[in-house]
């Protein structure tokens, strides 16, 4: 939430983010979209999303019991190469 009374809300994700780590993981994202230039705001909501694909596509891959912290980390460049695709549709997300 901004001080203005703007919300983002993160409706993805995976039981494969609960896992000891993964919020160090989350934190890395969102500091390294704020060195990249994006404001605190998106950062924030931007680093949320990538950090919740890159569980889904870990849980895809590894299943969502077991997944190490590392191993959502490293999944995180192939959230945001499927972020930055224009064929992906909602039915996707679902």
């Amino acid at each position: 939430a901004t001080p203005d009374g703007a919300l983002a809300v993160g409706r993805d994700g995976s039981p494969a983010l609960a896992t000891a780590g993964s919020g160090d993981v989350l934190t890395g994202a969102v500091a390294a979209l704020l060195a990249a230039g994006l404001s605190p705001v998106d950062a924030a909501a931007a680093g949320a999303f990538l950090h919740a694909r890159a569980g889904e596509i870990a849980a895809e891959t590894i299943g969502s019991a077991g997944v190490l912290a590392g191993e959502i980390r490293d999944r995180l460049p192939a959230a945001r190469r499927w972020l930055e695709r224009d064929d992906h549709t909602q039915e996707e997300r679902e």
